[in-house]
């Protein structure tokens, strides 16, 4: 079944899905490596389609390592209390999330019309809803985005540190919102832009994985394990209410 009210919870991952931080981290991370691999004198040096490849969905240090690895450099791996100039694998990946959290600051962050839309119909139909994210900064993008009262829970990176859940692909991280909401894997739906976090709603079980192609391609998307893949969460909202047009709708928050 594809339609999202025939089922008991949906589970979204937050950059790409519901808000386009996804961009926001694509341009931190190309800040970072392109000028760590220019002083390295690492060669190729960084492009775009590394952030498909080595970090989307990733834990922010195990797509720091990744990453690494592709270019034949092994660095410690240091701790998550490094500081930002360490020369590890922590201290890279925190000095990424000083140049995505300066960015957020300076730019703010707006959802996706569609996904408003989305979240509205759900939420007319008290269909419970989590947020799963492999970022430490989902709380702050959510409350940025006048949307963390939408969700029932988050299972974010810092929860997963606390908890000792392993990260996507892994599936446990969608396992346990979905325990976390009292619904059964099969009667609940995983929302996915990125080809790790579709394999972990695949590895899971779920009743229904939805890939959204926001760059990284319908054909990566359904090799991953999706069900089905659209462009935007507006194709699933029509589905549910085809009269509503998204421009009427409100965003960042505000209520329907």
């Amino acid at each position: 079944m594809s339609d999202l009210t025939a089922y008991d919870a949906v589970l979204f991952d937050l950059d790409g899905v519901l808000t386009p931080t996804a961009d926001v981290h694509m341009s931190a991370w190309r800040a970072l490596f392109q000028a760590y691999f220019a002083d390295q004198d690492v060669t190729p040096g960084y492009i775009d389609e590394d952030y498909f490849v080595y970090l989307d969905g990733k834990p922010r240090y195990e797509g720091v390592n990744s990453l690494l690895l592709s270019r034949g450099i092994e660095l410690p791996w240091g701790s998550p209390d490094d500081p930002s100039a360490a020369h590890t694998v922590c201290g890279l990946g925190n000095r990424k999330n000083d140049v995505f959290s300066s960015i957020l600051m300076r730019d703010g962050v707006t959802a996706f019309p569609g996904s408003v839309r989305l979240l509205n119909l759900l939420a007319e139909r008290k269909i419970p809803l989590a947020v799963v994210s492999s970022s430490k900064n989902a709380e702050i993008v959510l409350a940025a985005a006048g949307l963390r009262d939408r969700f029932v829970t988050v299972v974010d990176g810092a929860l997963a540190d606390i908890e000792s859940i392993a990260g996507k692909p892994a599936p446990d991280m969608f396992l346990r919102a979905a325990e976390i909401l009292l619904v059964e894997p099969a009667r609940a739906v995983v929302v996915e832009d990125a080809v790790s976090g579709v394999a972990a709603g695949h590895a899971g079980h779920f009743g229904l994985v939805v890939g959204v192609n926001r760059g990284v391609g319908a054909e990566a998307l359904t090799a991953a394990g999706a069900d089905r893949v659209v462009s935007d969460l507006d194709d699933l909202a029509a589905e549910i209410d085809p009269g509503i047009p998204t421009q009427d709708l409100p965003i960042e928050g505000e209520a329907p």
